[in-house]
C-alpha cells in the first residue's frame, strides 16, 4: 500500500538511516536507506545496524529507490535506460537506446529498442539477484553487435554490450545525501575499454572497423525543461528534473551532459544507478576508471559515511571502497580529489586509551602515531566551530565575584579568590581543576557583583550575581546532585552533565536557580515531548513565580530548533547573538555537529552552556557524537548525577546501562516479556498488546502506547508493524498519499529530526497534522517525498528524546544484526509506566547488551578539544 511508499527509501539512525536517518555500515551505511529487500535488506543508514535509520530523511529515503520501487522501474531507475514510465507504459525510451553511435545497427527501431531495453532489465536483475557483479559488467568484454547490415562490424562496436554494463558497484545503499564537488573535466583513458570521452577519445585503440564514436553531447533547453530531456536520454526518470536542477543549479542540464555522475549528488541516487545513466549517455566509450565516476564516488562515500554518523573516513577505509566499486586506481582517485579541494585530508593524533592525547616530553619531540582521515569540508568545519566555540566559552568566562564583606589586607595574596572551589569538592575531579583555575586568574579583574537581580529582559547589561548568592541558591537546592550542578554552572563557562531521566530535574534546578538571581535562563531539548517533561520539572523547581522573574517558569523551556528559528525562547539581540545568560541543553547526546555549530555560534562570549543527558542512550541520526567526545575529552567540568531511575523499569535500564540484562522484579506488571517464534507472530502480538491488553491492564489508550522496532524494512519493521496497526486502529483507504484523517504519523521537517502528530485532514495545500497541539501543513511533494511516515511503531533513534506512558519493543529474529547495548538502552527507557518486549532475537539480545557497546564513529572532535586544552596549558607550562 501507499504506506510503504511513503515510508520510503531510508536516513540516521539515524536509523536515522538522521536524521537523517540509521543502520549503516562504517563504509557505507544509517541515516539516513532503510531496511529491507527492495526496501534495503540490511539498509545502509540505519543506526549503523544495516536497518535502522537515524535521519528519518525524508528527501533521501524517497528519492530514485522510492520512484523506483513504486512506479515500476526495475530497482535502479536511473540504471537501466528504460525509465519507469516507459517500463510501464510499453514505450521505453527509445531515443536513449537507439541513439548509439558506431553501433553496427541500422536504423533504429522499436524492436531493437526494446530488445536493448530488456536486455538491460536483465542486467539489472542478474546484479540484485547476486548472480553476477556490477563490476562484471565492465570489466567483461563487451558482446559481439548483432550484424545489421552486409558489413560485420568489430565486437568491440557493440552497442548492446556497452550499455548492458550500466550497473556497477553494489547495490543496497540508499543515499539520501549529496556530493560536495561537481567535477566535469574530461575524463582519462582507462584501458582498452575506454574511461576518455570528447577530446580524450584520441586514446581509443585502433581497430579494423568503425571505431566507436562518443555519442553526441544532449543539446539541452534551458531550466527544468532542459535538465528533463537530459535525463529522459539517459533512461532515469524525468520525475528527478526538479530536484537535479534545484542541486545542480542553473546550468544543471549542461553540467549533467558534460558529467552524468553529477546525478550522484540527487537524493537518492546510488551509484550503479548514476553508472547506467552515464553508460546511457557517453556510450561504450564509459568505463569505470572515468576520472568524473571516481571524483563523484569520493564524495558520495563520504556523504554515506555521515548517514553512518562519521565526520571523516580513514584513508585506507576510503581507498577499500573505491576498489570494491570497481575504480581502477582509488589511490589517484584520492589524490584528485584532495587536489580539487572536494575533501580535505587531516592528521589526527592517536590518544591514549581513554585519556588525552600523548603530549610531547621536554626536548625530545616524541612521534606521536597519527591516522590519517579524509573529509567534507562542510563537516570538517563544523567540528572545528564546535571545537572554537567550546573553547571560547570557556575561555571567556568570566568569574563570579566574592562577597565584599570579606575584603581585607590578606586577600591581596589571591587566597579568597579560590575559596569558593573548596566548596565544589563533591564535584568531578576536572571541575575543580578547571574552575581553580579560571577563578585565580579572572577574579582579581573582575567587577563585584550585586546580588541584587535585575530586569533580565530589559537590563542593557547581564546581571552578575556574587559568589555568596551562588551559593545560597546551591545550599536550597532539592538534591546534592543538583547542589553540585549549580556551583559547577557558577564558576565555569560550559559545564558537562550526565544523568538518566531522574537526573532533569536537576538542570530544572539550575535554570530556577539562575533566574531567580536575575540571570536569563533557558533549558532546549531535543524534541517537544522532552520539552513539556522540562517544564513540568521547572514549575515544580520554583519556588514561586515572582521568584523565577516569569509569570510562568514553564515558559524558560524550548526546543532547539524552536530557539534556534526564534519561535521560541528570548530572541537575539543587536548582533545576532541568542539573548541569554545561561543556556541547559539536555538530551545533548541527540545533537549533531552542523546543528551543535550553529548553537554554539549563536552564543555570545561569557554565556554560560551545560550540555546534560544520558550517555547511554544512542549518538545523534546526524553526523558525530559531540557529547560522547567532549566527555571523553575531559574538556570542561563533569557533573555525574547520583539521581537513579527508580521502579522496575529504571532497574532494568540502569543494568543495561553496564552490560548487564537481569530479570527485575516487576509484581505490578511494568515489565513483560512477550516470546515470539517468528516476525508474523511478532506483529500480531503487537497489535494484540497495543489494542487490547495495555488498554485494558494499564488503562493506558494505543494511542498513547509506543511500538519501537528497529529498522524500517523487514517482515517486522515501522512498514510492516504499522500497515497493521493502521487496519486495527483506524482502517481507511489511504485517501491522501495513504493517509487518513486518524492516522498516527511521523513528521520528519529535518533530517534527525521526528515529530510525531495526528492527521487531521488534506486538501490541495497538503496533508493536515496536529503536532502536539501545533498545527501543521505538509505540502503534497513532501508527502510524496517521505517525510511522514505512519507512526504507530517508530525506530530507536525517531523515539530518542521523547517518553510515553506505555513502550512496545519488538525484538524479531532477524533484526540481531542491528542490536547493540546503547539500541537497547534507547528503546527500553521509552516507557514510563510499562514496557512490553516482544521478543524474538533470543540470545542475541543478552549478548548484544554484554558485548557490543555501540556501533563506533570516526570524529575529529575529541582530538580538536584535547589540542585546545593543550595550546592553553602551554604558556602557563612555560611561566
Amino acid at each position: 500500500m501507499s504506506t510503504d511508499r511513503l515510508a520510503g527509501e531510508t536516513p540516521p539512525g539515524q536509523e536515522a538511516a538522521p536524521g537523517t536517518a540509521e543502520a549503516r555500515t562504517p563504509d557505507e551505511a544509517a541515516g539516513p536507506g532503510d531496511a529491507a529487500a527492495p526496501e534495503g535488506a540490511a539498509a545502509p543508514g540505519e543506526e549503523a545496524t544495516g536497518r535502522e535509520e537515524g535521519t528519518e530523511a525524508a528527501g533521501a529515503e524517497a528519492g530514485v529507490a522510492a520512484a523506483g520501487a513504486e512506479t515500476g522501474v526495475p530497482s535502479a531507475a536511473a540504471e537501466s535506460a528504460a525509465p519507469a514510465s516507459g517500463a510501464e507504459t510499453g514505450a521505453p525510451a527509445s531515443g536513449v537506446e537507439t541513439a548509439d553511435p558506431g553501433a553496427a545497427k541500422g536504423t533504429p527501431s522499436s524492436g531493437s529498442a526494446k530488445a536493448t531495453a530488456d536486455a538491460l532489465a536483465a542486467a539489472v536483475r542478474a546484479v540484485e539477484s547476486g548472480e553476477r557483479s556490477a563490476a562484471s559488467f565492465f570489466n567483461d568484454a563487451p558482446r559481439p553487435a548483432r550484424p545489421a547490415a552486409p558489413a560485420a562490424q568489430p565486437a568491440k562496436a557493440a552497442p548492446q554490450g556497452g550499455q548492458q554494463g550500466g550497473p556497477t558497484g553494489p547495490g543496497p545503499e540508499v543515499t539520501r545525501q549529496r556530493t560536495a564537488q561537481e567535477t566535469g573535466g574530461p575524463a582519462r583513458p582507462d584501458g582498452p575499454e575506454g574511461g576518455a570521452t570528447g577530446p580524450a577519445a584520441a586514446a581509443a585503440p585502433a581497430a579494423t572497423g568503425p571505431a566507436p564514436v562518443p555519442r553526441p553531447a544532449v543539446r539541452a533547453l534551458p531550466g527544468v525543461e532542459g535538465v528533463r530531456q537530459v535525463l529522459a536520454a539517459g533512461g532515469a526518470p524525468e520525475t528527478l528534473a526538479e530536484q537535479t536542477a534545484e542541486v545542480l543549479g542553473e546550468r544543471a542540464a549542461e553540467a549533467l551532459s558534460e558529467d552524468p555522475w553529477l546525478l550522484l549528488q540527487v537524493p537518492g541516487v546510488r551509484p550503479e544507478q548514476a553508472d547506467g545513466f552515464a553508460r546511457a549517455l557517453l556510450g561504450p566509450t564509459c568505463g569505470p576508471g572515468d576520472e568524473r565516476r571516481a571524483q563523484a564516488l569520493v564524495g558520495w562515500l563520504l556523504e554515506q559515511a555521515a548517514l553512518a554518523g562519521h565526520s571523516a573516513l580513514e584513508a585506507a577505509a576510503l581507498r577499500a571502497a573505491l576498489a570494491q566499486r570497481s575504480v581502477p586506481d582509488p589511490d589517484d582517485a584520492l589524490q584528485a580529489a584532495i587536489a580539487d579541494g572536494a575533501v580535505l585530508v587531516f592528521q589526527d593524533a592517536i590518544g591514549e586509551p581513554g585519556g588525552r592525547a600523548r603530549p610531547a616530553t621536554g626536548d625530545e619531540e616524541e612521534e606521536q602515531p597519527v591516522r590519517i582521515l579524509l573529509g567534507l569540508d562542510r563537516f570538517a568545519m563544523a567540528e572545528e566551530s564546535v571545537a572554537d566555540g567550546l573553547a571560547r566559552l570557556l575561555n571567556t568566562f568570566e568569574a563570579v565575584a566574592e562577597p565584599t564583606r570579606d575584603t581585607a589586607p590578606e586577600e591581596a595574596d589571591g587566597a579568597t579568590a579560590d575559596g569558593p572551589t573548596a566548596d565544589e569538592t563533591t564535584a568531578d575531579g576536572d571541575a575543580q581543576v578547571t574552575d581553580g583555575d579560571t577563578l585565580g586568574e579572572s577574579a582579581p579583574t573582575t567587577a563585584p557583583a550585586t546580588d541584587t537581580p535585575t530586569d533580565h529582559d530589559t537590563a542593557p547589561h547581564p546581571a552578575r550575581p556574587s559568589a555568596a548568592a551562588w551559593e545560597a541558591v546551591a545550599a536550597a537546592a532539592p538534591s546534592p546532585s543538583a547542589a553540585e550542578l549549580i556551583r559547577a554552572a557558577a564558576h565555569s563557562g560550559l559545564v558537562a552533565h550526565t544523568g538518566a531521566e531522574a537526573a532533569r530535574a536537576e538542570p530544572a534546578a539550575l535554570i530556577a536557580a539562575a533566574r531567580s538571581l536575575g540571570l536569563r535562563a533557558f533549558g532546549a531539548t531535543h524534541t517537544e515531548n522532552g520539552r513539556r517533561r522540562l517544564a513540568a520539572h521547572l514549575t515544580g523547581s520554583a519556588p514561586d513565580a515572582t521568584a523565577t522573574g516569569s509569570p510562568d517558569p514553564a515558559t524558560a523551556a524550548v526546543t532547539v530548533s524552536g530557539l534556534l528559528s526564534g519561535r521560541e525562547g528570548p530572541g537575539r539581540d543587536a548582533d545576532g547573538a541568542l539573548a541569554l545568560d545561561l543556556l541547559v541543553v539536555l538530551d545533548a547526546p541527540q545533537l549533531d555537529l552542523e546543528t551543535a555549530a550553529l548553537l554554539v555560534e549563536s552564543l555570545t562570549d561569557g554565556t554560560r552552556l551545560v550540555l546534560s543527558g544520558d550517555p547511554g542512550v544512542l549518538w545523534s541520526a546526524g553526523p558525530g557524537r559531540l557529547f560522547a567526545d567532549l566527555l571523553a575529552a575531559r574538556f570542561c567540568p563533569q557533573v555525574a548525577s547520583r539521581t537513579p531511575d527508580f521502579g522496575p523499569i529504571g532497574e532494568l535500564v540502569s543494568g543495561i546501562g553496564i552490560g548487564e540484562l537481569s530479570q527485575v522484579e516487576a509484581p505490578g506488571k511494568e515489565v513483560v516479556i512477550v516470546p515470539v517464534r517468528d516476525a508474523g507472530e511478532a506483529v500480531h502480538r503487537t497489535v494484540q498488546l497495543v489494542a487490547d491488553s495495555v488498554p485494558r491492564a494499564f488503562g493506558v489508550p494505543a494511542d498513547h502506547t509506543q511500538v519501537i522496532t528497529v529498522g524500517h524494512g523487514g517482515a517486522a519493521g515501522t512498514r510492516a508493524l504499522n500497515a497493521a496497526l493502521k487496519e486495527r486502529l483506524n482502517p481507511g483507504p489511504g485517501r491522501f498519499g495513504g493517509f487518513d484523517p486518524g492516522d498516527r504519523v511521523a513528521y520528519a521537517p529535518a533530517p534527525g529530526r521526528t515529530v510525531p502528530g495526528t492527521v487531521t485532514g488534506a486538501d490541495a495545500a497538503g496533508l493536515h497534522l496536529d503536532c502536539d497541539g501545533s498545527a501543521v501543513v505538509v505540502p503534497r511533494e513532501q508527502v510524496g517525498t517521505g517525510a511522514v511516515r505512519h507512526g504507530w511503531a517508530l525506530t530507536a533513534h525517531q523515539a530518542a528524546g521523547a517518553r510515553w506512558p506505555a513502550a512496545v519493543v519488538v525484538l524479531p529474529g532477524d533484526a540481531t544484526g542491528g542490536l547493540t547495548r546503547s539500541w537497547v538502552y534507547t528503546a527500553f527507557s521509552r516507557g514510563e509506566r510499562h514496557l512490553s518486549v516482544v521478543q524474538g532475537a533470543d540470545q542475541a539480545l543478552a549478548r548484544a547488551v554484554a558485548e557490543v557497546p555501540v556501533k563506533e564513529r570516526t570524529t575529529r572532535l575529541r582530538s580538536l578539544l584535547q589540542q585546545s586544552a593543550q595550546s592553553g596549558e602551554e604558556p602557563t607550562a612555560a611561566d
